[in-house]
């Protein structure tokens, strides 16, 4: 596969901002007062001022127009100079960097702070001692088994299910699917980032950079070079982080940091039109790899994520190209006093 030329790159991303501008609404929050826009403004300058340095010492030169399109960006957007702004080409010119695809599109930027405004924009919630963080999510998965003639048969398991995790990690997780109870006991105070706990949540960074930087860091330990995966740290990464943004119960500030941490991740694009496993339609960000694309679908006039599910862009064994070979939907998320209550007021999610 030849790289693509810098005009055929730059006129794609065009048609990507143009469509993702066609289905999204202005963020659904206040804009920034002009004197914090001001301050953002100068910082992103300074930051531009010092990567023009670091590409001068290595023969690149930083051209008026990349600025120009850099403050644009930042002005359509509300986004600070935590974006990551690479030349045509999409490669960061540091010599010691790890090779990466062209970095996240500026559309997928967008609709990120956009996420990230809307989710700034609501009301803290109270998390009461003892509680609990209940999900319900609807959905399906593939499987693979071999037959008798050494063929491979498919089968589609249902994902349908209740969960509720213990806000403090007193208690181990509850999950009940088909009307029986499991308790997972892995899920306790410690907590990780396969099994978070609030108490582990709230440990984590909030600087989106640094955020990133940690769960790249367990990403590349479990499936970077010399493991058996062939996930790769970078779609390991996005993986994570939408599992945190789907099922559990973030500390004010982090879930806002979450998407801002997946913006700075190679290869984040938009899907203009998407459907979740309850049938609604949203706008996703997504990630393609190994044949597979894994999104995240928002609602289009809130904002808010209402599920993710993985499509296959060609045939093979697990199905054929467009098939949705796993979609999760969350249909109710809300605290409750204790496990097995379902909440009074839950969050839909559109």
């Amino acid at each position: 596969m030849t790289r693509e030329q810098p005009d055929q790159a730059e006129q794609t991303e065009g048609d990507e901002i143009r469509s993702a501008a066609e289905v999204l609404p202005p963020a659904p929050c206040p804009e920034l007062d002009p004197e914090r826009m001001q301050e953002r403004r100068h910082h992103l300058l300074n930051e531009l001022d010092a990567l023009d340095g670091q590409r001068s010492s290595h023969g690149a030169r930083w051209t008026v127009r990349h600025r120009a399109v850099a403050l644009a960006a930042f002005t359509a957007a509300g986004v600070t100079a935590s974006v990551l702004v690479f030349g045509p080409g999409g490669a960061d010119p540091r010599p010691d960097a790890r090779p990466t695809v062209r970095p996240a599109s500026v559309a997928a930027v967008r609709l990120l702070e956009k996420a990230a405004l809307a989710e700034h924009a609501k009301p803290a919630p109270l998390y009461a001692k003892g509680s609990y963080f209940y999900t319900r999510t609807v959905g399906h998965s593939t499987a693979l088994s071999e037959n008798e003639d050494g063929g491979m048969d498919r089968s589609r398991t249902d994902e349908d299910m209740e969960q509720w995790t213990s806000v403090d990690g007193s208690e181990p997780t509850l999950q009940r699917a088909d009307g029986e109870d499991t308790l997972i006991p892995e899920a306790s105070r410690k907590g990780s980032l396969n099994a978070p706990t609030y108490e582990f949540l709230a440990g984590l960074p909030t600087d989106p950079g640094a955020l990133l930087d940690q769960i790249h860091e367990d990403a590349v330990a479990n499936h970077g070079p010399g493991s058996d995966s062939t996930t790769g740290p970078d779609q390991q990464a996005f993986v994570t982080i939408g599992d945190l943004l789907r099922a559990t119960a973030a500390p004010p500030g982090l879930t806002i940091a979450l998407y801002r941490a997946a913006a700075r991740i190679p290869g984040v694009i938009t899907v203009p039109n998407a459907v979740d496993a309850a049938g609604r339609s949203g706008v996703a960000v997504a990630r393609v790899h190994d044949g597979e694309r894994t999104e995240w679908i928002f609602d289009k006039s809130t904002m808010r994520l209402l599920g993710e599910r993985t499509v296959l862009l060609e045939d093979g064994s697990w199905g054929e190209a467009g098939d949705a070979v796993t979609s999760v939907a969350v249909v109710e998320r809300g605290l409750v006093r204790r496990a097995g209550l379902v909440c009074e007021e839950c969050d839909s999610g559109a």
